[in-house]
């Protein structure tokens, strides 16, 4: 083992970079159309959606990311995995067949047909400003920084300034060739294969790490981490429920805020969608989404687990690093070199850093293309036209990306990166995931409503932090000068009285994801209340789940009871779990009751659809063939896991 960059590890990296390279620029021949360019030609089987799915989700922040969070905080950040479940379920069959049915580029446009132009721009310009500078900015940061930990970081020491940026702009340029030239089939294409280098190399480091004789495999893990609960059991690592005052992923958080991230995330965010909206027929895409629910559920154990693993052997190797660098550290530990390994990982960290950026810049130049130049600018503009303002708008968003990854972030910084691009786009997503779902379920839903929800998400989620950093303040006195804050602030309305109860709960500072949860709830009280009392489009509250889907109301009510229903089961026996009240009731048992109760929930309404008469884009009327039945056995994993490692 040793770390050491060989000429054969370089050999196997440029041939699988240039592989992939050349599967994007084949992919980009006869594209000819705008729906050719932006939208695949609809021709999509469910494998492409799949790996560009899993491909676009899971990039450089999150195999160097999540192994970091795994090393430093733990299991716990599994439930960015888990619920994605719930997330890929609401897109399938909630909202999903509305989009298609409709025919959309965007999800703009969604917005736009069922509330107005406000809408719709403000949806547009809130997704480039995240797709370009939350996203597309850390994922070229945190790639270019990975890179040259595994290719050319001396341990102990910092990054140069010059390689850095270098590896910025290198990363972006070749993820630029052949997303401009091919479009969504080109991205696809790639993400697929990217998707599969991913994978191997996950893979590979994970084994090579639990293989090691200081970690001893998946039970020598748990043995070390059981050793460590015994002597302390907050610092152990394989917990997947922290407590409520958690600073980072608190129990409460993750089963509130973080889920509503996720339905934002999978169900109305542009560069997840689009491939979905690509598929071939609506079955397809619904098995693309549901097989890349699958490859998420590998994560927690060869990212995060890997991670809990690294923690432990660099305990005993006696290795300090900071979290985003324990991949590469791990990889100069455990990797034998010449025999072009490293190169193969240096090839799948690539493939992550590339299959997520290139959807980035496809996803924002479709909506700056469609929702803004088409709409706005030039509604008489044609395919060729179109084509090349997609074109540019990728050379524009990609330099704009890379000159701020490249001078403004810092390539040395120990921050955990993964949780403060969460926290940055947290507080532009309450407005928007309430726009959509209640656009999407609420006939009563207007557009004023929406617009105000929209505009007022964000400054919602600002005022709940600032007020209850004030709550914190007035129960940990603050001086300035001669007087103290929450005696000068907080004493007229009496706050103060109430931020020992608060601080003790949720911790002296607001959790992002609480914040999430309080302010999509606000946001969508104020998205009702104003659509109560403004102008209703009997027309626009056509476009919901049950008109367009053609969903009877008992249909909808029965679904709306299984998901109560479970929600209560789960919740009773999360307490007696809790409380130890039968001792025979052990996380095994919970686990195994609950995932077969869920698979239940999804095979008793695969057979009553299966017994109903097809229509077009349904699932095959063989049983065994519906998709129904595999999102059961995903949903089921997940809920077996949940209940498992409590």
């Amino acid at each position: 083992m040793g770390g050491v960059v060989t000429s054969l590890d370089v050999v196997v990296f440029v041939v699988m970079l240039l592989g992939v390279m050349a599967v994007g620029l084949i992919a980009s021949w006869r594209e000819n159309t705008a729906e050719d360019y932006f939208l695949a030609g609809h021709g999509t089987r469910w494998w492409g959606v799949a790996g560009s799915i899993f491909g676009s989700n899971v990039s450089a922040n999150h195999l160097v990311g999540m192994m970091g969070i795994g090393f430093s905080i733990g299991f716990a950040q599994s439930h960015f995995e888990l619920g994605a479940i719930a997330g890929l379920m609401l897109l399938a069959y909630g909202f999903l067949p509305v989009y298609r049915k409709l025919g959309l580029y965007t999800l703009s446009e969604y917005l736009g047909q069922r509330y107005g132009e406000a809408s719709r721009a403000l949806y547009a310009v809130i997704m480039i400003v995240i797709m370009v500078f939350v996203q597309m900015v850390p994922g070229l940061y945190i790639g270019a920084r990975s890179m040259l930990h595994l290719f050319d970081y001396e341990a102990g020491g910092d990054i140069a300034l010059q390689p850095y940026i270098l590896g910025v702009f290198g990363l972006a340029a070749l993820a630029a060739i052949y997303t401009i030239m091919g479009g969504l089939k080109a991205v696809i294409w790639t993400d697929v294969v990217q998707s599969v280098l991913l994978l191997i190399a996950g893979l590979i480091v994970a084994w090579l790490v639990f293989s090691h004789p200081d970690v001893g495999g998946w039970s020598g893990m748990r043995a070390l981490d059981s050793a460590l609960a015994a002597q302390d059991a907050s610092a152990a690592k394989m917990r997947l429920y922290l407590p409520s005052d958690h600073p980072d992923l608190p129990w409460s958080g993750a089963l509130s805020g973080l889920l509503a991230l996720h339905f934002f995330y999978w169900g109305t965010n542009q560069f997840i969608v689009q491939r979905a909206l690509s598929a071939v027929d609506d079955h397809q895409a619904r098995l693309g989404i549901i097989t890349a629910g699958f490859f998420k559920l590998l994560i927690p154990f060869f990212a995060i687990g890997t991670g809990i693993a690294v923690y432990y052997l660099f305990e005993a190797q006696d290795v300090q690093t900071d979290s985003d660098a324990a991949f590469s550290e791990a990889v100069r530990l455990v990797v034998p070199t010449g025999y072009g390994i490293v190169g193969l990982i240096g090839a799948g960290l690539i493939g992550a850093i590339l299959s997520s950026v290139d959807s980035m810049m496809n996803s924002s130049a479709t909506i700056l293309t469609v929702d803004i130049y088409k709409r706005y600018m030039r509604p008489d503009a044609g395919d060729r036209e179109l084509i090349l303002v997609g074109r540019l708008a990728i050379v524009v968003f990609v330099t704009m990306a890379a000159l701020l990854a490249a001078l403004v972030l810092d390539p040395n910084s120990e921050k955990p990166f993964f949780l403060t691009i969460v926290d940055y786009q947290s507080h532009l997503i309450p407005g928007i995931l309430v726009a959509f779902a209640l656009g999407m379920f609420w006939r009563g839903a207007t557009a004023a409503g929406a617009t105000v929800a929209i505009v007022a998400g964000p400054l919602i989620s600002l005022l709940l932090e600032w007020l209850y950093d004030g709550f914190s303040l007035a129960g940990n006195a603050v001086t300035v000068g001669n007087t103290e804050v929450h005696d000068a602030f907080f004493s007229f309305s009496g706050l103060a009285a109430h931020s020992e109860w608060l601080t003790s709960t949720f911790g002296p500072r607001l959790n992002m994801l609480h914040r999430v949860g309080v302010a999509v709830v606000l946001t969508a009280i104020v998205h009702a209340l104003v659509s109560r009392i403004t102008h209703h489009d009997a027309e626009k509250a056509k476009l919901t789940w049950t008109e367009i889907g053609g969903h009877r109301p008992e249909v909808v009510r029965e679904i709306v009871l299984q998901i109560v229903v479970s929600i209560v089961l789960f919740g009773v026996m999360a307490a007696i779990l809790v409380s130890g009240v039968a001792e025979w009731f052990t996380p095994t048992v919970a686990a195994t009751i609950a995932s077969l109760w869920t698979f239940g929930q999804f095979a008793l309404r695969a057979w009553r659809v299966s017994k109903q008469p097809q229509r077009a884009g349904d699932s095959p009327p063989h049983l065994l063939a519906d998709d129904r039945l595999w999102a059961g056995v995903l949903s089921a994993l997940a809920i077996w896991m949940m209940f498992y490692y409590a």
